[in-house]
C-alpha cells in the first residue's frame, strides 16, 4: 500500500509539474504550451480504464486458477504491469486536474468524479488483495467467479445509463 500511494503521488506531482510548464508556455506566448496540456489530457481518460479492467480481471482470473509458478509467471508478467498502467494513468489524470485548478479552472475538479474512475480503483483494491485470494480454495473459486464475471462485463457490456 505504501509502494502504490508514493507512485501515485510522484506521478501526480510530476505530471502537475509538467502542465504548470505548459501553462506558464502559454502564458508566455509561446503556442506549444498548449500542445504539451493538450498531449497529457489526451494520455488518459475515464473510458481508458474499462478494457485495463477487463485485462487486469482476465490476467487475476488466471492467477487464481493456475498452480503456483504459471501463477507467478502471471502474476508477474500480467497483473502487476496492468496494475501499474492503471495507476500512472490515474495519477496522470489526478495530477493535469489539481494543475488546471491551481491555474484557475475551478471545475476541474468535477472531472475526477466521474463513475468510471470506479474501474482504476478495482484494479488497485484487486492487486492488493490479489495474494489474499489465493489463500484456499472457497476464496480461489469465488474469485475465479468474481474475475470472470469483471471480464465478460468489462469487454461486452455498453455501461451506458
Amino acid at each position: 500500500m505504501n509502494r502504490t500511494a508514493s507512485a501515485f503521488l510522484l506521478v501526480a506531482i510530476l505530471t502537475g509539474l509538467l502542465v504548470a510548464l505548459s501553462f506558464a508556455l502559454q502564458i508566455k506566448g509561446y503556442g506549444f504550451g498548449r500542445l504539451g496540456i493538450e498531449r497529457l489530457d489526451g494520455l488518459a481518460n475515464a473510458t481508458t480504464f474499462v478494457p485495463l479492467a477487463a485485462l487486469y480481471a482476465f490476467a487475476a482470473m488466471l492467477v487464481t486458477i493456475l498452480p503456483i509458478r504459471a501463477a507467478a509467471l502471471v502474476h508477474a508478467n500480467g497483473t502487476t504491469p496492468v496494475y501499474s498502467t492503471a495507476l500512472v494513468l490515474f495519477a496522470t489524470i489526478v495530477g493535469v486536474q489539481i494543475s488546471r485548478f491551481a491555474f484557475g479552472d475551478r471545475d476541474a475538479l468535477w472531472t475526477l468524479l466521474d463513475w468510471q474512475f470506479v474501474f482504476a480503483a478495482g484494479i488497485v483494491v484487486a492487486h492488493l488483495s490479489l495474494d489474499m485470494l489465493r489463500r484456499n480454495i472457497l476464496l480461489r473459486t469465488l474469485a475465479f467467479i468474481g474475475f470472470a464475471a469483471a471480464t465478460l462485463t468489462c469487454l461486452y457490456w455498453t455501461f451506458r445509463f
